[in-house]
């Protein structure tokens, strides 16, 4: 299984991922599921992956062979994001097509793409791409995408991001959606990478890959748990605790 998610802010956005590929009990890899492309100054790219690998590993693949070979649809010669999308969408439904043509067992070859970037002076966008080939933007009330396993991690999403929200605390809040998930889910885990990309730059300069043992996510880890617990301990209580306490403050006062 999979956990991607994209957080698309006014300033910029927030890309995390695992790394965690399970084919089966006996059959679990480590493979990147976000892959990126700078051309600084012009243009930058990177795209989420979730679902079979033979299929993202083979879109990966076409899309750097299309640059290599200058094809006439390429990342660098698309105009705009969503030529970019309609391009990797097409690729996309074409891999799964070629897959199913010659597999005769009864496998899903699809996958799910999120797609993150900016062209020139066209604002930034994030969208996810569907096995079918269509896609869509993020909501303006919830302005975040999610592919693979994504229960875990929406709690937290939902409460907290929105577009105001800076670059840091959107990355802070994509790593505690992303430990909640690593921690209900064996087959999501580290490595976890995270991609933070300032609006109009046009270059990369923010990219973390974290192991097991990294500090800094652990310490993230240790802090979301401390406040949970503190959170918990500070709800409203219930009337009869009040009253106990009420009555037992009384009788300590008494008695001394």
């Amino acid at each position: 299984m999979t956990y991607c998610l994209a957080i698309n802010t006014e300033t910029g956005f927030v890309l995390c991922s695992d790394s965690r590929t399970n084919a089966g009990f006996d059959n679990i890899s480590t493979y990147s599921k976000m892959h990126t492309w700078a051309w600084p100054g012009n243009r930058v790219m990177a795209l989420l992956s979730a679902g079979n690998l033979a299929t993202t590993q083979l879109v990966i693949k076409r899309l750097e062979a299309d640059l290599n070979n200058g094809a006439v649809s390429n990342l660098l010669s698309v105009r705009n994001m969503h030529e970019a999308v309609d391009y990797i969408a097409t690729v996309s439904t074409s891999v799964q097509n070629i897959h199913m043509v010659r597999e005769s067992g009864n496998v899903n070859f699809e996958a799910t793409f999120i797609l993150a970037g900016q062209i020139g002076t066209d604002p930034h966008e994030t969208l996810m791409i569907y096995p079918q080939g269509n896609y869509i933007h993020e909501s303006n009330e919830h302005p975040f995408l999610q592919i693979g396993e994504i229960k875990y991690g929406k709690p937290i999403l939902d409460r907290v991001i929105n577009r105001r929200l800076s670059l840091e605390v959107a990355a802070r809040c994509a790593l505690v959606s992303m430990n909640s998930t690593v921690r209900s889910n064996l087959t999501v885990a580290p490595p976890i990478e995270l991609l933070i990309y300032d609006k109009d730059s046009l270059r990369f300069t923010h990219q973390l890959c974290m192991g097991e043992e990294d500090p800094f996510a652990r310490k993230i880890s240790e802090a979301w748990n401390q406040g949970l617990v503190l959170a918990l301990q500070n709800l409203p209580k219930f009337n009869w605790e009040t009253s106990a306490e009420t009555a037992a403050t009384k009788n300590s006062i008494q008695s001394s």
